[in-house]
């Protein structure tokens, strides 16, 4: 994430054939056809063949398993292929066939450390060779007097331009702290050589490669290395850890996804295209040939490895046309992509930290927090706030000191920390004038006992009420208290209900009034009667103290809502949550949005946490519980709705911590999605039609939220509009 202004989440890959783009000048059938086939892990590469070749692929028994034509760069590539043997031939007479070549798979050994140590990489700009032969453009900057020395050091791995020379901002970060810094561009990125499709599994075992030759060098200290990165870097860090490469220390993903699908691509299974579909499409356009401009500089200047590595980004998938295509939850297409399904197989120290409200990945990431079973150590801080939250000064001080402790195994001194998360700060948020919160006292300690008392510490943590820490300006990313924890879920949570009466009032206990007695409530499902997102600025405008959101009151006839009466204790939900309906609908389908919000004493309202579903995708998955419904997804699965019978659907709020103290009142609203998130609009289906909540005696709708006892809040409630990512407006009830 360079300077701190790359957006993010999670977007979308897919496996899928890749078929070249046929070219106006197709080679001559009379004359003999050469090419060059390379072979990889489950993939296969013809290069160097004439524009508009035709050729089929062969594997060991003879079948043909893959057709293609060569793109204007005479290239095709194959994707998604068994292990085994193949050839390719020409389809026209005379026909040419290549000699027999071996795909190799991704659960195959690792090549002989060899072939790590035998590459060379120096401080600056340079490439580094994986397993099938592509090469990966990196920087190296290493911190001070460089000459001589090793040094603690950290991997950026991403597809954005980590490798970049002129992106410096997060090399002179870690320098600062101490550690050499090596950025990796993705293969079909930058300079780096190879085709380009999200998160493909060949990416890991490049992210593993890279990981083993960087810790070859003599300039790295220990001969180990570390991993960090916010966002797509983030991300990236599950995808190479799970390949659990031997010289990888420790990860620090931050401002991730945990569910490609579920977490940020089809919230609900309905399709993200306020975030998920625009970053997928500029990861697309930033992978195309030259897609990124200093690639462009270097090729001119004379980097010819830079210039032969675009050569195969014209069999680049088209991610929008794959998005399409798999608007159902597919197992074969989504598992592999979707951390959730793999983080059991880290086996290495992490430091996680995200945001609820993140207006980019989403906030869903806690929900794989419980999968790191291979992990000997998972420290997690999450916070209200926006997709930078993770680099907050809540985080930081603890964050590198886990840097310190597990990639540079010496004593944290926090002296550079407390230089450079301020200026990190004030570059995000626009906030001056903060210091880093004073934290623990390393001093004497050897590092056993300093990297014992790290252990001891709650490894989770959660972060409250951040933009109105006591005594710092409003809208400073501070947390005004936190809490820790042993575990996520949190083991000490209750799922506690609160039920939809007819009247508009949720209460503890559910309406006794019998089918028949009383209309259920309704409105028009209009995703037209607001706009579609709460934010219209800049992408990093909304990271600063006191973004201009737009959160307006549904209008009437719009939606419903149904509102506790004012609290007589104060309640701390710290978890996901459930939202269950009983709806009909004479349409047959739609999308349900739904929004909990806290209505203060004093009239204000604030925006906490959202969740989404098509009412078509209401099947569940087994592992559901009372307070997280897990839908399936599968097209399987999918049936409308009965028209005019209620019908339940649960409907999941995202995670959430948020205190509602003694006096103010819980407050939940449906309608049509589109309106609740700062950067996410939705491909929604419905389009007015009349949707009702069935709230009597025998159709208990109800929200159920995961309350923690005991937590000790401050007793005065911030100002509204200091809290970040949660938005505030006057209620009208």
């Amino acid at each position: 994430m360079g300077a701190g202004s790359r957006i993010v989440v999670a977007a979308v890959a897919l496996a899928a054939a890749a078929a070249g783009t046929i070219s106006a000048g197709a080679a001559n059938a009379a004359d003999p056809v050469t090419f060059t086939v390379e072979p990889s892990v489950n993939q296969l590469t013809v290069v160097d063949a004439p524009a508009g070749t035709a050729l089929e692929l062969v594997d060991g028994s003879d079948a043909v398993v893959g057709s293609g034509t060569t793109d204007a760069n005479g290239a095709l590539l194959w994707r998604d292929l068994t292990a085994g043997s193949y050839t390719v031939r020409t389809t026209t007479d005379p026909v040419t066939t290549s000699d027999p070549v071996t795909v190799d798979d991704f659960s195959d050994p690792a090549p002989d450390q060899s072939f790590y140590s035998g590459q060379t990489l120096q401080d600056g700009f340079g490439y580094l060779e994986t397993r099938d032969g592509t090469t990966l453009s990196v920087n190296v900057s290493l911190p001070g007097n460089n000459n001589n020395g090793s040094f603690p050091t950290v991997v950026e791995y991403s597809g954005y331009d980590p490798s970049n020379p002129a992106n410096t901002t997060m090399a002179q970060l870690y320098n600062t702290l101490g550690f050499a810094y090596v950025g990796v561009n993705i293969r079909g990125t930058g300079c780096s050589g190879g085709s380009f499709l999200n998160f493909e599994p060949i990416q890991s075992l490049d992210g593993y490669d890279a990981i083993e030759t960087i810790a070859a060098q003599p300039w790295a200290k220990f001969h180990q290395v570390g991993m960090v990165g916010i966002s797509y870097p983030g991300i990236s860090q599950l995808y190479v850890a799970r390949t659990q490469p031997p010289s990888l220390d420790a990860i620090s993903p931050l401002s991730v996804i945990d569910d490609t699908y579920r977490g940020t691509l089809y919230p609900g299974g309905i399709l993200n295209t306020g975030f998920a579909v625009p970053w997928a499409k500029e990861r697309a356009t930033q992978a195309a040939p030259y897609g990124q401009a200093w690639t462009k500089q270097r090729a001119d200047a004379g980097d010819t490895v830079c210039a032969a590595n675009q050569l195969l980004r014209l069999q680049n998938p088209d991610p929008l046309a794959l998005i399409e295509d798999n608007a159902f939850y597919s197992p074969q297409m989504y598992d592999r992509i979707s951390p959730t399904t793999f983080v059991d197989d880290i086996d290495v120290p992490v430091f996680l930290a995200g945001a609820w409200q993140d207006e980019q990945t989403g906030g869903h990431f806690p929900a794989m927090l419980d999968q790191f079973s291979s992990s000997p150590h998972l420290y997690a801080t999450m916070s209200n706030g926006a997709h930078i939250e993770s680099l907050g000064l809540g985080v930081f001080r603890r964050y590198a000191e886990f840097l310190d402790l597990y990639v540079g195994r010496r004593v944290p001194n926090g002296a550079a920390a407390s230089l450079v998360a301020p200026i990190l700060a004030n570059s995000l948020t626009g906030v001056s004038g903060l210091t880093l919160p004073k934290g623990m006292d390393w001093s004497g300690m050897t590092y056993d006992e300093a990297l014992a008392t790290y252990e001891a510490r709650k490894p989770v943590r959660i972060l409250f009420e951040e933009g109105a820490a006591d005594g710092e300006p409003s809208g400073a990313p501070l947390p005004r208290f936190a809490r820790g924890f042993d575990s996520w879920p949190v083991a000490e949570a209750q799922a506690t209900r609160w039920f939809l009466r007819p009247d508009g009032s949720l209460r503890a206990r559910p309406s006794s009034v019998a089918p028949g007695r009383t209309t259920p409530r309704s409105y028009r499902a209009d995703p037209g009667a607001l706009p579609e997102t709460t934010y219209t600025g800049s992408g990093s405008g909304i990271w600063q103290a006191h973004p201009d959101y737009d959160w307006q009151q549904i209008p009437a006839g719009k939606g419903l809502g149904w509102i506790t009466p004012p609290l007589k204790r104060t309640v701390v939900p710290i978890g996901s949550g459930s939202v269950d309906l009983w709806v009909s609908t004479p349409a047959g389908d739609t999308d349900l949005e739904v929004t909990l919000s806290e209505v203060r004493p004093n009239g204000r309202e604030v925006y906490v946490q959202s969740g989404w579903l098509r009412a078509s995708h209401r099947a569940l998955d087994p592992s559901s519980t009372p307070l997280d419904p897990v839908p399936t997804h599968l097209e399987a699965d999918a049936a409308p709705l009965p028209s005019g019978e209620p019908t339940r659907v649960r409907v999941e709020l995202f995670p959430f911590a948020h205190p509602f103290r003694a006096g103010s009142r819980i407050r939940i609203t449906v309608d049509a999605p589109g309106d609740a998130r700062p950067t996410w609009a939705f491909d929604t289906i419905s389009h007015g039609e009349r949707v009702a909540v069935s709230t009597d005696a025998e159709h208990r709708s109800r929200i159920v939220l995961p309350v923690v006892p005991g937590v000790q809040v401050p007793k005065q409630a911030p100002p509204c509009r200091s809290l970040r990512s949660q938005p505030c407006r006057w209620y009208e009830g």
